[in-house]
């Protein structure tokens, strides 16, 4: 790639801080510049075409040229290209936005606070859980139990409720109150002769165990992905959230549904809630939520803690939390244009239909012989690397062999991220068969890859 003294590369290299990238390596190799979308597909620097595996970050739910929410945001740029929603004041397509998501919620919620991503929404949410029991005038109840694998977001506090070890190593998190219990991923962590619901009670058991050792009168809140996308793609074994639950509404702690990625269709219905049985008290949503056209989250509360949040603001005199762009006009007016969209284009049915094709095709991946699991559900899925199928032993971290497949699926013309052990794909949910085809077939030749360059370092037989 051009690197010369004032070229894109060199001044990223100069200007730069990359998250989640090896700043190391990166000074060595550079950048990778996008500079162009169409449907499911982007354009690099050097005018390469790839199918963009991962729809950006789990998000550019549809495509990369969705000329109306362009439109969209231009008209609002036109009549009120900012204005805050402190103090009482408002805009509407705030105020249009907040109603149309509570109307299609999959339980009943109250209200709805904006902010500007999904680490921001579940922040908001460890603030409004600490908030809810003061208000109750239970300030010991305030410990939170995410999951290990989990991912929530990167500030001081989501960061550690994210139960991933790098985003905690050297940052000094975790912070206080908060737990991390077991990760159901049954193909993994499943005993011998453990039947999927046996294992789901085993899980529910030891979320009960960590409640009851640290006192019921403790724990406030669990964190909860419908599915755990970035930890790997786990999806939740049968009657899991069913027993959960039940530990949950037995010793009154909250639930919060981190529908950042799985919202708006991803996994054959609006909600990832509505797919396997849940009933938050709280869902996060951000990503799709405008099609990742604009920087948007949202937090939907249930009454009861809103009403919580109106006696303390009796009390105290006020609701002090807010972000300068929450609800920012621009970002409001896309999202509801994109809402808008995926109903008039039936995005749940469009998922639905495409949706066996994908997994059928990810599952003959799965046969390929570096991969242990292929798994997922809707429109998302996950390879997860082994060095021996039967075993199910993985690869040594530092032969970095899922990373070095998402190196060949790119040079295959698809982006995607190998990242620990695993490789995952999620794209556009507008992709349709012929493309969804293409996809696999791209993904089958860089295994193949991979297989081969793994024979050539000595790492397989």
């Amino acid at each position: 790639m051009n690197d010369r003294p004032n070229s894109l590369h060199a001044l990223d290299k100069q200007s730069l801080v990359h998250p989640y990238t090896n700043l190391a390596v990166h000074q060595e190799t550079g950048p990778h510049v996008i500079t162009g979308g169409d449907g499911i597909y982007v354009v690099d620097d050097e005018g390469k075409r790839y199918i963009e595996g991962l729809a950006g970050l789990f998000c550019a739910g549809l495509g990369f040229s969705e000329q109306r929410l362009v439109e969209a945001a231009t008209r609002q740029l036109k009549t009120m290209p900012f204005y805050h929603s402190f103090a009482h004041k408002s805009t509407e397509p705030g105020i249009r936005l907040a109603e149309k998501l509570l109307s299609i919620a999959p339980v009943s919620m109250s209200k709805v606070f904006f902010a500007g991503s999904g680490s921001e929404a579940n922040d908001t949410a460890i603030k409004l859980i600490w908030y809810y029991n003061n208000a109750l005038g239970r300030p010991e109840k305030k410990k939170i139990i995410s999951r290990r694998k989990a991912y929530h977001g990167v500030t001081v506090a989501t960061a550690s409720l994210t139960g991933l070890p790098f985003n905690h190593r050297d940052f000094d998190l975790p912070i206080a109150n908060i737990l991390h219990t077991d990760c159901p991923h049954y193909w993994r962590f499943a005993e011998t002769g453990e039947t999927e619901e046996d294992f789901a009670t085993r899980m529910a058991n030891n979320l009960e165990a960590i409640i009851l050792e640290e006192g019921p009168e403790t724990i406030a809140a669990f964190f909860a992905e419908p599915v755990m996308v970035s930890g790997g793609v786990i999806t939740p074994p049968k009657t899991y959230f069913e027993k959960v639950q039940a530990v949950l509404r037995k010793y009154d702690i909250l639930l919060i549904a981190d529908e950042v990625i799985c919202g708006f269709g991803r996994t054959g219905n609006m909600f990832g809630s509505e797919t396997y049985g849940l009933k938050p008290d709280m869902i996060s949503c951000a990503k799709q939520l405008s099609a990742a056209y604009m920087p948007i989250s949202a937090l939907m509360i249930n009454e009861k803690i809103a009403d919580a949040l109106v006696d303390q603001s009796r009390k105290i005199g006020t609701f002090s939390h807010g972000f300068t762009y929450g609800g920012h006009p621009v970002a409001a007016a896309v999202a509801l244009e994109a809402l808008t969209i995926y109903e008039e284009i039936d995005i749940v049915g469009h998922v639905r239909s495409v949706a066996p094709a994908f997994q059928d095709r990810v599952r003959k991946l799965g046969e390929h012989p570096l991969i242990g699991e292929a798994r997922g559900v809707g429109l998302v899925a996950g390879l997860e690397f082994v060095k021996d199928k039967v075993t199910r032993e993985n690869f040594p971290p530092a032969w970095q062999v899922a990373n070095q497949a998402g190196k060949f699926a790119t040079a295959r013309g698809v982006l995607t991220r190998g990242l620990g052990d695993m490789v995952s794909l999620c794209p556009a949910m507008i992709i349709d068969d012929e493309q969804v085809d293409d996809l696999m077939t791209r993904m089958g030749l860089a295994l193949d890859d991979t297989l081969a360059w793994a024979r050539a370092q000595g790492h397989v037989g």
